[in-house]
């Protein structure tokens, strides 16, 4: 590897690191301005994707003139797919965090509806799933990678239940309809950032290993 080749993706870690640490922390502020009804903040995290938007635009285009300029190879060529990769999943999440905010504006409206606890449980695992998937990047650790992917029945499990729970109390107190309404679109969501950390921990994996696991039943991880 050229001094150069190496300076360029010394930097694209860096910068993947970073569109990791702005979705991660959208997805904190999004789950607590639902959780506490939050507007300002709300606002906030759908003002502040432009950013995460911006980041991921650059890793992309870095990533295109390393393979452009460099032709890497072997594990080189690995890391550069999988960022690019996991530089998608992050923009994704990011969107996700600006769902779950637009949802807390849109519940402002309407008289106040306590969310279930189980939608707190789960979005701590997401949250945990994430910021696990992010540092098994950073240490390259491939066993972090493998725990992130065998939590994601967790989280599936926990969205079941609540949509089942949330499904019944429609049919119970149509009042508050767009209140449980909404509970189980945050709850989705929250599921959706899981699958993502998990694709990010796939990716990691691959990276690590280079061995593709995405299609493996989760018993053989």
């Amino acid at each position: 590897m050229t001094t150069q080749l190496r300076k360029e993706i010394d930097h694209l870690q860096k910068q993947i690191l970073n569109v990791g640490a702005l979705a991660e922390e959208s997805v904190q502020r999004a789950v607590r301005s639902f959780m506490t009804n939050d507007t300002a903040l709300a606002k906030q995290v759908i003002e502040d994707d432009n950013e995460i938007d911006h980041a991921e635009v650059e890793v992309e285009e870095e990533c295109l003139k390393v393979l452009a300029l460099h032709q890497p190879v072997a594990v080189d060529l690995r890391l550069i797919i999988a960022v690019l990769k996991i530089n998608n999943d992050l923009e994704r999440i990011g969107d996700l965090a600006v769902n779950i905010a637009q949802k807390t504006l849109h519940l402002h409206d309407f008289p106040p509806v306590q969310p279930p606890d189980k939608i707190e449980i789960m979005a701590k695992q997401s949250q945990e799933m994430l910021k696990m998937s992010i540092d098994s990047l950073v240490s390259s650790n491939s066993q972090t990678a493998l725990k992130v992917c065998e939590l994601d029945d967790i989280v599936d499990d926990l969205n079941r239940e609540i949509f089942f729970s949330q499904r019944e109390l429609m049919s119970s107190d149509p009042s508050r309809l767009e209140g449980y309404v909404e509970h189980i679109g945050v709850s989705r969501n929250l599921e959706r950032i899981a699958d993502l950390a998990t694709n990010i921990a796939e990716d990691v994996y691959y990276l690590v290993e280079g061995e593709i696991i995405r299609h493996k039943h989760k018993m053989d991880y």
